[in-house]
């Protein structure tokens, strides 16, 4: 018999696959950080033995969610500003109040209280956006969370960078520094069409084709920026994207709210990304993503929180369910966006968007063990005649009990093990208080 560093015996294991298995009574083996095998129990305990052995009779063990959209330092913003429309909330609001707090300290505090969050909720991976990202680094860096952090660009200045050149020389330099790093990745980030000129994209543009990498950004959020785009371009912001050869693999465009059977074949033809995220899109009454209507044409879809400014939570089971309610209700259609098709898009949809789907976003001999054990013993999950459903349409981010990435395991019994949870509260609390005075 051989010998591995860890062995999860479930009731059920879910590998998202193109076979949508189900596999009952099997284990997962895992060995230095990946994953060795899935078997049935009795072949596993015949052919290996652990150094750590789970025996979680009632749990289902899934891939971790991946949060394909996030400002993870806004969680200091939490419920500051609501019930807003967009560019209200975004000028009156969230704009003054970066202006005011953000700093590396802030950052690092507000990554902190999202990563535990996220880590709770099953997220083993997230795809960020925000200043000061280096500040982020550290704290997925000590987490032992994966993330994809993004070189944002946008061309007014912050107390992050000055200008244009400023920040694609941070950007140039958050890369150089994490590039070798096995859990951190990054991305260009570029803040959305209305606050982002040209020659700006057509920089970005080829850097990212340069270091092949990713390109995340907000487009078609709001009707008010389609007009805007109109007035002040004469056409379509998504037009204008494609006309400057922004539509391509690497994008990652976030929302698309707004979208016409023209963008969506362009998004088609170009295999462009798209990180849906309907609880903010809903919140701020953005529009709804035609999901459906994208999926139909093969498009790639991943699924988002936002910020927790906007949500106001990092919840991706309740995003999931969201994902596959409003997309029936948007479409007339309730066989649209099945519940296997809502796990694909929180996991291998969004890890083969950042390029990161050989690594992560399943479970298969070789890759990562990135994955979370969710508990269906309780009577919110009872009865249970198809698994795949029970997790999108009945389950909760409270029924994850464990988490591992590369094999270590961040969250044991619902206890955070990397992270320091009453420190995280209290800074929170003294955060809150100093923006409190000032609001």
């Amino acid at each position: 018999m051989k010998n591995v560093d860890l062995i999860i015996h479930a009731r059920w294991v879910i590998p998202i696959d193109a076979k949508q298995s189900v596999l009952e009574h099997h284990s997962v083996i895992i060995d230095d950080g990946c994953i060795v095998a899935l078997l049935p129990q009795e072949k596993a305990k015949q052919k290996y033995t652990a150094t750590t052995c789970h025996d979680m009779s009632e749990h289902c063990i899934m891939p971790g969610l991946i949060n394909n959209h996030t400002h993870s330092p806004m969680s200091l913003f939490r419920g500051l500003a609501d019930d807003l429309p967009l560019m209200t909330w975004l000028n009156d609001h969230i704009w003054p109040a970066e202006k005011q707090w953000v700093s590396d300290a802030f950052v690092e505090a507000g990554s902190e209280l999202a990563i535990a969050e996220m880590i709770r909720g099953g997220t083993t991976c997230f795809n960020d956006m925000y200043f000061f990202p280096e500040a982020t680094a550290r704290v997925v860096d000590q987490s032992g969370l994966r993330a994809c952090l993004g070189m944002i660009v946008i061309e007014f200045p912050s107390a992050w960078a000055a200008n244009v050149e400023e920040y694609l020389h941070k950007g140039q330099q958050l890369h150089d520094h994490y590039r070798h790093h096995p859990r951190i990745t990054t991305a260009y980030a570029p803040h959305a069409p209305y606050t982002i000129s040209d020659s700006s994209l057509e920089s970005i543009m080829m850097n990212a084709e340069e270091l092949d990498l990713p390109i995340h950004m907000h487009i078609h959020e709001t009707k008010d920026e389609i007009e805007q785009s109109i007035e002040q371009f004469g056409m379509r912001p998504l037009e204008r994207l494609k006309n400057l050869g922004l539509l391509s693999p690497r994008l990652i465009a976030v929302h698309m709210t707004q979208l016409n059977q023209q963008e969506i074949q362009w998004c088609a033809d170009a295999k462009v990304n798209i990180a849906h995220c309907p609880e903010s899109n809903l919140k701020l009454a953005s529009g709804f993503c035609p999901i459906s209507s994208l999926n139909d044409q093969g498009i790639n879809i991943s699924i988002g929180t936002d910020g927790a400014a906007s949500n106001n939570d990092l919840d991706m089971f309740a995003e999931m369910r969201q994902t596959a309610l409003l997309a029936k209700a948007v479409a007339s259609d309730a066989s649209a966006i099945p519940a296997h098709t809502a796990l694909e898009m929180a996991t291998i949809n969004a890890a083969r968007s950042l390029g990161i789907d050989e690594v992560t976003g399943s479970l298969k001999k070789g890759k990562s063990a990135d994955l979370i054990a969710i508990d269906m013993s309780s009577l919110e999950s009872q009865p249970c005649y198809d698994i795949i459903s029970q997790l999108v349409y009945s389950s909760n981010r409270n029924q994850v009990t464990d988490v591992w990435v590369e094999g270590k395991q961040l969250l044991k019994d619902r206890q955070l093990t990397t992270m320091h949870e009453a420190v995280i509260i209290k800074n929170t609390q003294q955060w809150a208080d100093k923006i409190r005075q000032t609001d």
